[in-house]
């Protein structure tokens, strides 16, 4: 599971994987902006992604493993604890969602160079 969140993160523009906080979370960022943390040091792992709120607030009212973002901006950000409880075509789309509202907030130019390639990803 936790390689293949790791692919998942890797597949985007400019996506950038470092240990800024330590050994235990694995960021991903673009443009030094996260969108998303792994916790690796964990069984199972967690995963925080960037959520549009009421997005959030449903998926938490639907998933006990969905929960406000770890040590994040609780309105912005939900954590995923992967057991397995969450279908992975959701945990995909919520990745996607997350690095779509980062470079949402780039400036129109990046913005758009970064929404082309995504296209010709066909992310």
């Amino acid at each position: 599971m936790l390689e293949w969140i790791c692919q998942q993160c890797r597949q985007f523009p400019g996506a950038v994987e470092r240990f800024p906080f330590g050994p235990d979370v694995l960021v991903y960022s673009v443009e030094q902006r996260m969108f998303a943390l792994v916790g690796v040091d964990r069984v199972p792992p967690w995963l925080n992604l960037k959520c549009d709120p009421n997005r959030a607030i449903e998926l938490r009212e639907q998933y006990a493993a969905i929960t406000p973002g770890y040590h994040m901006n609780k309105r912005h950000w939900i954590t995923i604890r992967l057991d397995g409880s969450v279908p992975l075509h959701l945990v995909e789309d919520l990745i996607v969602h997350s690095y779509r509202l980062v470079v949402a907030r780039f400036p129109r130019m990046r913005r758009q160079w970064y929404e082309a390639e995504l296209a010709r990803r066909g992310i």
